[in-house]
């Protein structure tokens, strides 16, 4: 099963977002590769420990975000889109990596930089 996906219960983090995160990383790092098929929202709910509803929000954003598709019966699959995410955010990083070096900064202040970015 997916035994990657875990659950802080201490965390201010709703557990759909902690869902959601993981495998939304997961098949960016091709960790989940396209096709991959997820487990239904009643067997990941039941292996969290967390309600039905809650992963099914989780799988609900993913498919709004191409990360996944849904195949009626057949499951929810990572999706092909997610190559192309992935794509798109290698080439961003390598243009952010391109200016850091550019302007002289330290690898430390750019992830600081980029969390503050990602943070909002």
């Amino acid at each position: 099963m997916a035994d990657f996906i875990r659950i802080d219960p201490t965390s201010k983090v709703p557990p759909y977002e902690q869902i959601r995160a993981v495998v939304a990383i997961a098949a960016a790092n091709g960790d989940l590769p396209v096709g991959y098929r997820l487990p239904t929202v009643r067997a990941l709910a039941g292996q969290l420990s967390v309600a039905v509803n809650t992963v099914a929000r989780a799988y609900r954003e993913l498919e709004q975000a191409g990360v996944v598709e849904t195949r009626g019966r057949s499951g929810t699959f990572v999706a092909a889109a997610g190559d192309d995410q992935r794509a798109e955010a290698l080439a961003a990083a390598r243009a952010y990596a391109e200016v850091i070096t550019r302007v002289g900064l330290d690898h430390e202040e750019a992830v600081e930089i980029l969390r503050a970015a990602l943070e909002g």
